[in-house]
């Protein structure tokens, strides 16, 4: 799938305006056909700000943009210790970013995250032990990018800078010691890791849109107001 869509079948699209309302839509079938401009026109008939994908699915694919395999994603509620720092908020923020907007994100004491994986059908994630987790110099935030299929240059450039911040070493990329920095200040500035995860959703959306188009751009004071 595309990063952030879900599936929908045509023929029952009369619940997709109340889920959908006060939302742009981007309308994808295969080709870019009459399936989504079927169901674009439905949807702007009802309000919602509906386009088509030129081309489809097979156009995104064709231009060799990410997609995420389905099987990929376990599930829509992720559970993991408390008091995060860099792993714990970049994941979910590539979660919400690229594969699931609706997802939930459960914090809890470490002794805790098996059992509460089980009785609220979560799935485990930066926990020793489990499939979402670091694998050998990688860091979790890079086993994400793999499981979902997510390696693009932008998306690779932040996984090395998380890298680098979360594992401790610096010399990966020269941000990575400012977004450990960034990490344990948003730490002690929060004492509610949902509160703390909403705001590092804005760093790591900052820190995205650098790695993107902005590492060419560089900041000096003007010439001539040094002495």
């Amino acid at each position: 799938m595309i990063p952030t869509a879900f599936r929908h079948p045509h023929t029952d699209v009369s619940v997709l305006p109340d889920r959908l309302r006060d939302r742009k839509t981007i309308c994808v079938c295969q080709k870019g056909l009459k399936l989504s401009h079927g169901v674009a026109a439905y949807l702007r008939a009802h309000g919602i700000d509906a386009q088509v994908l030129e081309g489809g699915n097979q156009a995104w694919r064709a231009a060799d943009l990410p997609r995420v395999p389905a099987k990929a994603v376990p599930g829509s509620v992720w559970v993991t210790r408390h008091r995060p720092k860099i792993d714990r908020i970049a994941c979910p923020w590539l979660i919400r970013r690229f594969v699931d907007p609706q997802a939930t994100f459960l914090f809890v004491p470490p002794a805790t995250v098996a059992d509460v994986a089980h009785r609220f059908d979560a799935t485990p994630f930066d926990v020793e032990g489990t499939e979402w987790s670091h694998k050998g110099e990688n860091c979790t935030f890079d086993t994400m990018i793999a499981a979902f299929g997510l390696h693009h240059p932008a998306l690779d450039t932040v996984a090395t800078i998380v890298r680098g911040a979360d594992t401790g070493k610096h010399d990966l990329a020269p941000q990575a010691a400012g977004l450990l920095a960034l990490s344990v200040g948003l730490s002690r500035m929060f004492r509610e890791d949902t509160a703390q995860l909403d705001a590092g959703m804005i760093i790591y959306d900052a820190l995205y849109r650098w790695a993107r188009d902005g590492q060419n751009e560089s900041h000096d004071w003007p010439d001539g107001h040094l002495q």
